[in-house]
């Protein structure tokens, strides 16, 4: 969680391993495209400052959010797929839809994980307004994008060192 004390783009060293030959699935929400594609770049520019190579980054699109769960299941099935990355923003409003539609998400992307054994990040960001998300998608507080990406890769590294 972004607040004045953590920038979502800071990270520690710890559990980042070679990801030189590992193939990432990153799945962006078209829904708030504004905010989506920002979290790509950020999530894209640190797998490659990570060392990911270009050709094993596989950019996909869904609908919305709700989407992502699906995608990431078929996604995951995949054994040449090492880690998924959901790339999505549900912004409040004036209904219930919200809650479940994050509720929906976080679930689903969590099932995913557990059932394929391998990394799927809920990289989804679930702010009040725009502006929320767009100070969490490289805005002041810094990018989800980039730390759903070393989410993944700090998650790969602990698997090989289990």
């Amino acid at each position: 969680m972004a607040t004045k004390l953590k920038n979502l783009s800071d990270h520690s060293a710890k559990n980042i391993s070679n990801i030189g030959k590992k193939k990432f699935a990153v799945i962006v929400s078209e829904w708030n495209e504004e905010v989506t594609e920002s979290l790509f770049s950020g999530a894209y520019q640190t797998l490659i400052d990570q060392g990911a190579q270009k050709e094993n980054i596989i950019k996909h699109y869904v609908p919305g959010s709700f989407e992502l769960s699906m995608a990431a299941q078929w996604l995951a099935a995949k054994k040449e797929i090492d880690a998924v990355i959901c790339l999505g923003c549900v912004i409040q409003g004036e209904t219930k839809h919200f809650d479940f539609i994050c509720d929906a998400v976080a679930h689903g992307i969590t099932n995913v994980s557990l059932k394929y054994n391998k990394p799927v990040i809920f990289g989804v960001l679930t702010p009040n307004t725009q502006q929320q998300a767009l100070d969490r998608a490289g805005g002041k507080h810094g990018n989800k994008g980039d730390e759903a990406a070393i989410t993944a890769i700090k998650m790969l590294g602990l698997a090989e060192q289990l």
